[in-house]
């Protein structure tokens, strides 16, 4: 079965086959392979059957515009649910979106920079490129007018690569456990006028408008010259759940460094490259979302309780982007714990079930040959780990962290 996984990661071999050989040795948790992969062809096959289709006869062609199909339909129900349409336009759009997020029970707290040690720092070291495009001749005048958290998550749009290094060693060497504070994440519809021409190339590049700011903890709607765009709701409104998951994803990375030497670096290192140094298991790197992911499902006290005084429980509570959506319209589950499951494709890439893949394809108009499967692939990753780790290695590793900084690779118990 670990055939299914090296196809649909296109993993190399016999590296791949080792790994997950070395993971059950050291687990003592077997057969955990061919559990998972017997799941996901059960889930493809019920999929299939779910959207009127023939397993056996259906083409993988077929299939992918098939998956197109379900989300263009439920892309129409949840807008309509929402008091909006799929054919408004996306200023009419955006606000109830966020509106629907803002109105969900997700945790929105977040342990972030504060706002007066940001300004602070745009002080040392002005923004002029957006200071100019803007009007303003004075940072202090800009300071008043402005929306900060527009103006701080514009930094990347307006200054260019040579200005935000610089403010990167900034950052790291003025930055302290004590400069952060806990608040609401915020979301943010930047003003399309003022933003538009100088998000134009971040929306071209990244085709799509939502970005965040992880160590400010803001969410930013992008302005986009277009007036209208296919499938917006359900391209959107995943990517405002998700990423306020990443936010508290990385406020609890941040709480748990927090005691460690080096913090200003840490935090730098993680922005700019987002390391993978979560815990190190059978030799992998183990990205902190997959630890804090393992943990969300399993919310015992004495579990959480591990890493309390720096990371408290409600920093733990965690839910897929897709668990939100399915509470504002009852007809998107069929895509529930679908997020790892794909189908092997003739050609060899596979067909992915994943929503954030599909739903992105449908919206920016790709064609069978261009389709999307990165998410799926990493959500395959995580998943295949969490399977195999057990909650005293998490406990066991991130104690290591707070004690030494630097990860020690441990057995599996």
């Amino acid at each position: 079965m670990s055939k299914l996984f090296r196809d649909l990661l296109d993993a190399t071999e016999p590296t791949f086959t080792l790994s997950l050989r070395n993971l059950e040795e050291l687990s003592g948790h077997k057969n955990v392979d061919n559990a998972l992969a017997a799941e996901i062809l059960q889930k493809t096959n019920a999929a299939i059957r779910g959207l009127g289709l023939d397993v056996d006869d259906t083409t993988d062609r077929e299939l992918y515009h098939a998956l197109e199909g379900k989300v263009r339909d439920h892309n129409v129900h949840l807008a309509k649910s929402l008091g909006t349409s799929e054919d408004a336009a996306i200023r009419d759009i955006v606000p109830k979106l966020v509106k629907a997020v803002e109105d969900s029970d997700v945790p929105r707290r977040c342990w972030v920079l504060k706002k007066s040690v940001a300004k602070e720092m745009l002080r040392k070291m002005p923004p002029k490129v957006m200071m100019k495009n803007l009007g303003y001749r004075s940072i202090e005048s800009m300071f008043k007018n402005e929306n900060f958290s527009e103006i701080y998550a514009g930094l990347r749009f307006s200054e260019g690569a040579d200005w935000l290094n610089e403010y990167n060693e900034l950052f790291q060497k003025s930055v302290t456990p004590s400069n952060f504070e806990n608040r609401e994440i915020e979301i943010v519809i930047m003003d399309h006028d003022k933003w538009v021409d100088m998000a134009d190339g971040f929306v071209k590049k990244k085709l799509h408008n939502v970005t965040h700011s992880k160590e400010m903890g803001v969410i930013i709607v992008v302005p986009m010259h277009q007036t209208h765009m296919r499938g917006l709701t359900l391209k959107t409104l995943p990517l405002l759940f998700h990423y306020i998951n990443e936010i508290r994803l990385y406020s609890a990375f941040f709480k748990l460094k927090s005691t460690a030497p080096h913090f200003g670096k840490t935090i730098t290192d993680t922005l700019i490259a987002d390391v993978s140094s979560g815990a190190v298991i059978a030799g992998h790197n183990i990205h902190w979302r997959v630890i804090q992911r393992y943990l969300g499902r399993h919310k015992e006290d004495r579990d959480a309780e591990a890493f309390e005084p720096h990371v408290q429980p409600e920093d733990l509570h965690w839910r897929k982007a897709e668990e939100s959506l399915f509470k504002l319209d009852n007809e998107l589950k069929f895509w529930q714990d679908m997020d790892y499951v794909g189908r092997i494709a003739k050609d060899g890439d596979p067909v992915a079930f994943n929503l954030f893949d599909v739903s992105f394809a449908y919206s920016n108009g790709e064609s069978y040959q261009n389709r999307y499967f990165y998410h799926m692939r990493e959500s395959l990753w995580n998943e295949i780990f969490i399977r195999y780790m057990g909650v005293e290695t998490i406990r066991r590793q991130i104690l290591l962290q707070l004690d030494n900084d630097m990860i020690k690779p441990e057995n599996l118990v």
